[in-house]
């Protein structure tokens, strides 16, 4: 018996310790889709490098109040699915949100943010963000913006001066 108590408390350990690495967290609910559906859905979050795994809701309930999470618990009532994501903030919410707009089956339950638990609303608005690079290249066009109109006023204005001098 008290193997089995240990086996639990290893496990509750392991998901605490993912809780705190996770730069993202996003529950789901996998009811309803099939063994391909899902087998797909884990390949694209594996090739990401997001963790999706299955666990008790109990030990993660324990797990989440060990890593000062608990306010995902309200969340973690029947079949739950779990991704982890290390590094990318983003990766597990864009892919999860896009796999569920192609299989209304998967339900997008809530999320841990940076170290703060997210309402399913707050997990699909950050999978409408554009990628860092998008985002990257957006800033770059506001900011060459004022350069480039400096640029063509004064070439207007030196073609001005041209015609009026000739």
């Amino acid at each position: 018996m008290s193997n089995v108590i240990e086996t639990k408390k290893a496990v509750v350990q392991e998901i605490a310790e993912k809780f705190q690495a996770a730069a993202s967290v996003v529950v789901v609910d996998y009811r309803g889709l099939t063994v391909g559906q899902v087998t797909e859905l884990r390949k694209q979050l594996r090739e990401a490098g997001v963790e999706f795994k299955v666990y008790k809701n109990t030990l993660t309930r324990r797990a989440s109040e060990i890593a000062g999470v608990d306010g995902i618990n309200e969340f973690l009532t029947g079949p739950n699915a779990v991704a982890f994501s290390n590094e990318d903030v983003v990766a597990p919410a864009k892919i999860i949100n896009d796999f569920a707009k192609k299989n209304e089956a998967l339900e997008i339950k809530a999320g841990i943010i940076e170290g703060n638990v997210s309402s399913a609303d707050d997990v699909k608005a950050l999978a409408e963000l554009p990628s860092r690079e998008g985002l990257l290249s957006m800033l770059l066009s506001v900011l060459q913006a004022p350069v480039r109109n400096f640029a063509l006023a004064t070439k207007a204005v030196a073609e001005q001066k041209e015609e009026q001098g000739a």
